[in-house]
């Protein structure tokens, strides 16, 4: 279900975004100084395999983990990555998305209501707390599922016990099961919230990933696009780790794998194709682009960081393994704040 959701909404923003070109425009467009279509072109077909191939390696270094087993979800040093990656994560709602959503908000082009309420920080706001709900609602129905057929193996071990002789021997048998099919609920439960964690957090990096492809396409400067290949490239790779890390833990089928690492990996570049598509009629300033890219940034960035603090960072943090190791907790702290802090220096190139 949850993964017809996120399915559901890509397609949804996929086909919404274009219709902000043709909206009429109330504000005049900034100067340009240096705009040159060919060039720009180049460097956006450079921009479409460039963030592809980063996005598609980030995504499966993880999954490398089988083979190789320094990359496993219970070694150290993949702790140390989805930190640093949890970090990027972060900074990206934080410092990229966020401010970025309220300028659109609170552009001159937009009145009204517009400008007199603080939509921004209600739409992030809204987008956490819909995440919350999600995750626990979904987590909930799945553990209760779970506890359910535990309590009717434990119900047949109590009717075993009302027997005697064969039937008390067939009762150690079935308490052996209950008790292991209890310790099987709590792997199950956990496998579930993992898979939870891994599509509502693919949701909110589909929104923005193609709010900034189509950004990066509709351009026809080339010295705005270059910093953007760089940071853009860095970003999804790191952002691909920290969602295939995700994904690994959810053990999903190896066809729902790969469905959703394409997924990630091809929504900057069709964002970037759509911007080629309408650079001749884009108008940033217009009311519909300024609406649409906000909200779908705030609420991208509200999703992003829930995901971060909680499912993320609050996760492994606060993982028995980690809590033991005092010398881990200072190196995944170390890298979390070297994820945060080289995501949120790209924010002075783009």
């Amino acid at each position: 279900m949850a993964a017809r959701l996120v399915v559901f909404l890509f397609l949804l923003a996929i086909a919404l975004l274009p219709l902000i070109a043709v909206a009429e425009c109330e504000c005049e467009p900034e100067d340009v100084e240096d705009h040159d279509k060919g060039a720009a072109l180049k460097l956006k077909i450079i921009a479409i395999f460039s963030i592809l191939a980063a996005s598609a390696i980030g995504c499966a270094i993880p999954s490398l983990g089988r083979r190789f087993p320094a990359l496993s979800p219970d070694t150290d040093l993949f702790f140390v990555v989805k930190a640093f990656a949890a970090g990027v994560i972060l900074a990206t709602a934080f410092v990229h998305i966020l401010p970025e959503a309220w300028e659109k908000l609170d552009s001159p082009c937009l009145g009204g209501a517009w400008k007199e309420f603080p939509f921004t920080g209600l739409i992030a706001m809204l987008a956490a707390i819909a995440t919350l709900l999600v995750d626990t609602i979904a987590t909930g129905y799945f553990k209760r599922a779970q506890a359910s057929k535990t309590g009717a193996i434990v119900g047949d071990v109590e009717s075993d016990h009302a027997h005697g002789g064969h039937g008390h021997a067939h009762g150690i048998s079935s308490m052996i099961a209950a008790s292991s099919s209890t310790a099987n609920a709590d792997d199950g439960a956990q496998l579930i919230r993992h898979r939870i964690i891994s599509q509502v957090l693919e949701l909110g990096i589909i929104v923005h990933s193609v709010i900034i492809g189509m950004t990066l396409g509709a351009s026809e400067s080339p010295s705005t696009i270059r910093p953007l290949v760089a940071a853009l490239t860095f970003h999804q790779f790191f952002e691909g780790i920290g969602l295939g890390g995700c994904i690994v833990q959810a053990k999903f089928r190896l066809r729902s794998v790969v469905t959703m690492g394409l997924f990630f990996s091809l929504t900057t570049p069709i964002g970037v194709m759509i911007g080629i598509g309408i650079s001749s009629t884009y108008d940033e300033n217009s009311h519909k682009a300024l609406i649409t890219e906000g909200v779908l940034g705030a609420a991208a960035a509200g999703i992003l960081i829930y995901m971060a603090l909680v499912d993320l960072l609050a996760e492994d943090f606060m993982n028995t393994r980690v809590q033991n190791n005092g010398k881990l907790q200072v190196i995944i702290n170390v890298s979390l704040l070297l994820g945060t802090g080289l995501m949120s220096m790209l924010a002075i190139w783009a």
